[in-house]
């Protein structure tokens, strides 16, 4: 079995609800070991927008990357998201953050995910659950405080929104 980790995201409809939807799909192939709290950040690029909710989530598969991806692009195809505009609304969002610690780099995939060391909003749920993890050879811990400390003029941080349930 491969250790993955996933970073879920929402913001169009009940948020928690796509979300929590999108893990019992996942859990068809990929068993959910540990799941984060949800996570509340500004959107990137086009800013008029809702502000999106988030979730990190750790799992075992036996799918291969290839695979993989194409069941979660599956599951984001039957929750109906629709790709639109580039880093605009969605529904939900999954991506593939790591997969163990294989390096990936195709048009179709890249992992790690190639933006995952510069997103407060994918490394503070990551860091809830695997504050350990070391991607390219440096601490997810480490290098959210590095992000914590130079973001200004950037969205705000990720809120943890402990009070949503379920």
């Amino acid at each position: 079995m491969s250790r993955v980790y996933l970073s879920l995201g929402s913001n169009l409809g009940k948020k928690d609800e796509n979300i929590e939807r999108t893990l019992h799909l996942l859990s068809k192939k990929v068993q959910i070991v540990k799941r984060s709290s949800f996570y509340e950040a500004e959107p990137g690029g086009d800013t008029d927008q809702p502000c999106f909710l988030y979730r990190t989530a750790e799992g075992k598969t036996s799918l291969p990357p290839f695979e993989l991806l194409a069941f979660t692009q599956g599951i984001e195809h039957k929750m109906k998201r629709a790709k639109t505009v580039l880093k605009g609304p969605r529904n939900i969002d999954i991506d593939i953050l790591l997969y163990n610690d294989e390096i990936i780099h195709t048009p179709e995939l890249v992992i790690p995910h190639p933006r995952i060391l510069d997103r407060a909003f994918v490394l503070e749920p990551l860091c809830e659950i695997a504050p350990e993890l070391i991607v390219l050879g440096r601490s997810v811990t480490d290098v959210l405080k590095t992000l914590e400390g130079v973001e200004s003029g950037a969205p705000e941080p990720p809120i943890l929104m402990d009070n949503i349930k379920i």
